[in-house]
């Protein structure tokens, strides 16, 4: 093979080499940001709710909005409690987390009746 062949190989492979290498570069970073964006903006939803629920949760009369808890995740409310609710106390939590924008489930199964 002549110098100019080799010379002419090379500078193929590392033409393709360096394309291959920028387009993966480019993408990659892309890609793992916008995946870090959602998750970002699930858990500052998620907290949205979770404050939005507990605020009408203490502001609600009738409902012991203190001894309730609140976690949400991905849209579903889970309330629980460590004293005992009433029914009807308890049916107002629900129907309070479920009126809430991005709330997608409630489960009140934590929450004790009396």
């Amino acid at each position: 093979m002549n110098k100019f062949a080799i010379a002419a190989a090379t500078a193929l492979t590392l033409t393709m080499a360096n394309a291959a290498f920028a387009q993966q570069s480019t993408q990659a970073p892309m890609t793992l940001a916008a995946g870090e964006v959602t998750k970002t903006k699930e858990a500052a939803s998620d907290t949205w709710i979770t404050t939005k629920v507990k605020a009408d949760l203490m502001t609600e009369k009738g409902v012991p909005g203190g001894d309730i808890k609140v976690e949400t995740n991905k849209g579903v409310v889970s309330l629980s409690s460590d004293t005992a609710v009433t029914a009807a106390q308890k049916e107002a939590a629900i129907a309070i987390a479920k009126k809430i924008k991005g709330v997608q489930a409630v489960s009140a199964d934590g929450l004790k009746a009396e």
